[in-house]
């Protein structure tokens, strides 16, 4: 993208200063997203002041942005769309994570997702207290009937049945859960587009 220069040294500073706000604001996204929203902006802005017949640029540049409005307001739903998609394309925790956070006021649905994200952090919780306490961590039975799944104090009269096949169980289980809450979470975001 090739910035816009103004004769007006005041003109140009706020120029600067609007697209500086509008890169912190999109910092989350990937790099071809970002390029878009500011080709997007930079067009908007060369626009105006073409078409605005004022001769003082500092007036252009300000009546542009005001009309463009705040990019920390104006584009906090967009950038939380491209992260979204971008977290649904890639399976990326990172992305998926940064998404759900900064699409949690969209929607209930989407404080529904970042629970039970939060949730699969206890997989990884689990197959940690394995190798630290095998003894009281696991799947436990008493006389053929679910007692626990996690960590127990005291193990008497109850029968851990995964044994060594915990930690593999659980791995799986995290995996195939974060795999299929995305696909949900991929699912879910197409029929709000629609």
């Amino acid at each position: 993208m090739k910035n816009i220069e103004f004769k007006d040294k005041s003109a140009q500073k706020i120029y600067d200063n609007y697209f500086g706000r509008i890169r912190r604001t999109i910092s989350v996204l990937a790099d071809s997203d970002k390029q878009d929203v500011l080709m997007e902006f930079n067009s908007h802005i060369y626009e105006g002041i073409l078409n605005n017949s004022n001769t003082n640029e500092v007036e252009k540049i300000l009546k542009i942005t005001q009309d463009l409005g705040d990019p920390e307001v104006v584009l906090k739903p967009l950038v939380a769309d491209k992260k979204l998609k971008q977290a649904t394309r890639t399976f990326n925790p990172k992305h998926i994570f940064e998404a759900i956070f900064l699409n949690i006021k969209n929607g209930f649905v989407y404080s529904v997702f970042a629970i039970l994200y939060i949730l699969l952090l206890g997989f990884g919780i689990l197959m940690y207290l394995k190798i630290r306490y095998p003894e009281n961590t696991g799947l436990f039975l008493k006389d053929g009937e679910f007692v626990a799944l996690g960590m127990l104090k005291t193990n008497e009269n109850v029968t851990e049945i995964l044994g060594n096949w915990f930690i593999p169980a659980v791995f799986f289980s995290a995996l195939t859960l974060y795999i299929l809450l995305t696909i949900l979470l991929r699912t879910t975001r197409k029929r709000k587009k629609e």
